[in-house]
Order: structure tokens, then C-alpha cells, then sequence
């Protein structure tokens, strides 16, 4: 079972990634090949991201350094041939990190971000300094699980709030799965799906 340092020690390197996409408004299927160099956050970077979503004070300078991310560099080629290339960095900040500060969410969690109360699982706000739908910093909210390896990352955006799953199911292998509901209005349940993911990815 890993802790989520070890966790997120094990998910560095190069990673190759093919994924199918179900667009669930018109039935139409994708596929797509990715490539991840996933690395370490140094601590500058991760007081950086911290500064970029909550207020001054929220979280102890010491303790921002301890919090687990990664940066990411990526590039996607689609079956029709378009390609994206990003890069961004993530930090996971565990709810108990916080001094004081209540971060409100503003929805209730989809059906496929809900998690039953358990003693082991971690939960807090993933915060990174671009989002993938939208431009521009974004503070979501994760749980990880240490006895299925699972992280689990939900952003709400503007017009949509998504939820991704990553499960290391051995020290090579991850899976993912991609869900995408259309934001519903405030205080309501996402509840429409526009899309699903699913990939195997592998280190290289």
C-alpha cells in the first residue's frame, strides 16, 4: 500500500497513454495517443501555486513544501491527426494543511466523484496553475485512496465540472477514466455527461 508520496514518487517519469473518448451528446467516439514527462515540484514553485488560489496565510510556508505535486509537460495526438502539447504543475494540498481557511465548494460532488467516508482515504484541493478546459490557475478537490492507489481530481469550470481517476495498478501501468458533466446550475448535482474517458498508460 503507498502513502501519497509514494504514490506520487512512483508516477514520475515518461509515460505513454492511449485513451478512447465517449462524447455522450452525439455518440461519437475518439482515440488518441499521449506522451506525459511527469516531474517533481521544486518548493519554490509549490508556494507559487499556493499563493495562486488561496489567500496569504492559508497554509504554513513549511507546509507547503511538504504537500505532493508534479509538474507535467504533454503532448496528444488524435486519431484525425490534431495535436495539443501543454505544460502546468499541480499541487495536492491535504485539507488539514489549511490554518483556519474554509474553501466552500461550489457544487455537490457528481455521482462519479462520490466517495463513501473512510478512515484512510485523504481528501483536499488540487490546485494547478493552468487548467485544461480553461486558462489561467484553477483549485479543484482530490481524494486518494492508499489501499486502491486511486487518485481521484474533480474541477469545476465554468461550463463544466470534471472528474479524473488515476489508479496505479502496478509500478508500470496506470489506469485512467475521464468523466465530463455539463456544469449545472449552482447548488445542483452535475448530472449530464458529455464525456468518458478510458486509457491505459505505461512507463517507458
Amino acid at each position: 500500500m503507498l502513502n501519497i508520496d509514494d504514490f506520487f514518487a512512483a508516477c514520475t517519469g515518461l509515460w505513454v497513454s492511449e485513451r478512447t473518448y465517449h462524447y455522450g451528446l452525439d455518440g461519437e467516439i475518439e482515440r488518441s495517443h499521449t506522451e506525459f514527462q511527469v516531474d517533481n515540484i521544486p518548493d519554490p514553485d509549490k508556494r507559487r501555486i499556493v499563493t495562486l488560489s488561496f489567500p496569504e496565510g492559508a497554509i504554513a510556508p513549511d507546509q507547503a513544501g511538504q504537500c505532493p505535486g508534479f509538474s507535467i509537460a504533454f503532448d496528444t495526438v488524435s486519431e484525425k491527426g490534431v495535436k495539443v502539447g501543454m505544460k502546468l504543475s499541480a499541487l495536492f494540498v491535504p485539507e488539514n494543511y489549511l490554518l483556519g481557511v474554509e474553501m466552500p465548494d461550489p457544487l455537490p460532488a457528481p455521482v462519479a466523484a462520490q466517495v463513501a467516508e473512510d478512515g484512510e482515504i485523504l481528501r483536499g484541493y488540487y490546485l494547478r496553475d493552468e487548467g485544461y478546459s480553461e486558462g489561467g490557475a484553477i483549485a479543484g478537490r482530490f481524494t486518494y485512496q492508499p489501499s486502491r492507489h486511486a487518485l481521484e481530481m474533480t474541477t469545476v469550470y465554468s461550463r463544466s465540472v470534471a472528474v479524473d481517476q488515476m489508479r496505479l495498478i502496478d509500478p508500470q501501468t496506470r489506469l485512467r477514466t475521464i468523466v465530463t458533466y455539463e456544469r449545472p446550475p449552482e447548488g445542483q448535482a452535475p448530472s449530464i455527461i458529455s464525456l468518458i474517458g478510458f486509457g491505459v498508460e505505461r512507463k517507458a
